[in-house]
């Protein structure tokens, strides 16, 4: 009976410190919940970002080839612009657009879905 005494301290001394330890696990996870959102958060809007970055960047390169001279292998009208560059691997599934009016070129790349960067778009006139 002596030994029963002497261990049931102890371990209600146990039984304190785990439901310290769940409490504490308990505000440590609900504090993480709110940051992992945020941060799954702010990675689609840097991806997003990065993507309307990378399309803007083909479609200026693009309409400074054209407005050099190539719109003249181009019909009037609206037609898919072929790109070959490699950093359109980093795209989204999207179409690049070329609709040229005589000498008035406008260049756009737009992206099957919402929420991966946008429209982008270049309007020049040819020289």
């Amino acid at each position: 009976m002596n030994l029963n005494l002497k261990l049931f301290p102890r371990s209600r001394q146990r039984g304190a410190l785990q439901a310290d330890l769940l409490v504490a696990m308990a505000l440590i996870g609900a504090a993480m919940i709110p940051l992992g959102a945020s941060v799954l958060s702010e990675q689609r809007m840097l991806r997003s970002h990065y993507q309307r970055a990378v399309a803007m960047e083909l479609v200026d390169g693009e309409m400074e080839i054209l407005v050099a001279g190539e719109w003249r292998a181009w019909p009037e009208g609206t037609q898919a612009y072929p790109v070959k560059a490699g950093a359109a691997k980093n795209l989204p599934p999207g179409k690049f657009m070329l609709t040229r009016t005589g000498r008035t070129l406008r260049l756009e790349w737009a992206p099957e879905q919402g929420g991966n960067g946008g429209k982008c778009e270049r309007e020049a006139v040819a020289r």
